[in-house]
C-alpha cells in the first residue's frame, strides 16, 4: 500500500507538485492520469527515491520512504521513464545484476527470468547484449528487472511506450496478474483506453495536485459524462485552457 500526503516539489521557479495526495491500495491498479507537465513523473520519482520532496510524506507499506529510503525501495519495483540498462550486458545479465542488488539468490533470479521472459516474448533477446535494443526490447528487459525481487508494490511510468501490440497485450495481462496476487500497482499513462481497461481507481493530476479520484464510473458520474475522456477534459480544464 502506498500513501502520498501533501507532496510538494519545485525546481527553481517552476513548481511541479503543489500538494499532491492520493492512496494506492493492495490488490488494486491505481492510475495516475494527467496532461503533460501535470507532475506525474515527478511524483513517481519521489516515490521510488530518485528525488526528495520539498514537503509532504510518502509511506510504502507503513515505511516512511523519505526517512528510510532503502527499506521502502526493497518493497518497490519501479519502471521509470528511462530504462537505464547497461548496454554491454545482456538482458539476462542486467536482470541478474539488479536482482543481486536486491539480495535475491542466483537460483531465485533464474526462476523469475524463466517465469517472466516467456510472458513478454523475450526468449530471442534474453541472452543478447542490450546495446542496439529497440525501445520495446529495453522496456521488456526493464520490466523483468523491476519484478525480479517479487516486490509487493509496483510503479510503472508510461510502461507501454514503444511496445508492439502483442507486447502491450502481454503487459496488460501481467498487470492484471499482479493485481490478482494482491500487489499494489501504480502506473502513469496518457492512454485513456489503458486507464479505463486496467484501473480500479484513477487519480487525475493537474497542476501538481489531485483534482479528482475514484473509479472510472465515479469520475463519469461526477462530471455527468458517459465517456472517460470527456470526464478527464472536464476535470482538468484542458479544453478551457486550449480555447482561451
Amino acid at each position: 500500500m502506498i500513501e502520498v500526503v501533501d507532496l510538494k516539489k519545485s525546481f527553481g521557479s517552476t513548481t511541479a507538485l503543489t500538494g499532491l495526495s492520493f492512496q494506492a491500495r493492495d490488490g488494486e491498479v491505481t492510475g495516475l492520469l494527467g496532461p503533460n507537465g501535470a507532475g506525474k513523473t515527478t511524483a513517481l520519482r519521489i516515490l521510488y527515491g530518485l528525488m526528495r520532496a520539498d514537503g509532504g510524506s510518502v509511506r510504502v507499506d507503513t515505511i516512511d520512504a523519505q526517512a528510510d529510503t532503502a527499506a521502502a525501495q526493497a518493497r518497490l519495483g519501479a519502471l521509470p521513464d528511462n530504462a537505464g540498462l547497461y548496454p554491454k550486458l545482456t538482458a539476462r545479465e542486467n536482470i541478474r545484476y539488479f536482482g543481486r542488488l536486491q539480495g535475491v539468490t542466483p537460483a531465485a533470479i533464474e526462476a523469475r527470468v524463466g517465469e517472466l521472459a516467456p510472458v513478454l516474448d523475450m526468449q530471442e533477446i534474453i541472452d543478447r547484449r542490450c546495446e542496439g535494443f529497440s525501445h520495446g526490447e529495453r522496456a521488456k528487459t526493464s520490466l523483468v528487472r523491476v519484478l525480479v525481487h517479487n516486490p509487493a508494490n509496483v510503479l510503472l511510468d508510461e510502461p507501454t511506450n514503444g511496445l508492439d501490440v502483442m507486447s502491450v497485450r502481454a503487459l496488460r495481462q501481467l498487470i492484471l496478474h499482479l493485481r490478482e496476487e494482491g500487489r499494489c500497482v501504480v502506473f502513469s499513462s496518457h492512454v485513456m483506453q489503458e486507464v479505463s481497461a486496467l484501473c480500479d481507481r484513477i487519480v487525475i493530476v493537474s497542476h501538481g495536485r489531485a483534482v479528482a479520484s475514484g473509479t472510472p464510473d465515479d469520475l463519469r458520474e461526477q462530471t455527468g459524462h458517459a465517456n472517460l475522456e470527456d470526464a478527464f477534459v472536464a476535470l482538468t480544464g484542458v479544453e478551457r485552457r486550449e480555447n482561451s
